[in-house]
């Protein structure tokens, strides 16, 4: 049985989370051959607060590559 679990930080919306689901299952089976029917896939969305990335908070991260994008 198949289990993935995925985090990925806020914002992905449900379409996209449905083609990533869909997608990971059909790599399973065509690589593994995995049956979809016993392929689990949780999707944990964090608040960028609370992921860390390049030595700081992803928000920070965030706030500091728009400010640079805006000079």
């Amino acid at each position: 049985m198949p289990y993935i679990n995925l985090q990925i930080t806020r914002g992905a919306s449900r379409e996209q989370k449905a083609q990533v689901v869909k997608e990971f299952t059909e790599t399973l089976v065509r690589v593994l051959g995995k049956k979809p029917e016993h392929t689990h896939i949780v999707i944990q969305e964090i608040e960028d607060e609370n992921w860390g990335y390049s030595g700081v908070l992803t928000d920070d991260f965030r706030k500091q590559d728009a400010a640079g994008q805006d000079s």
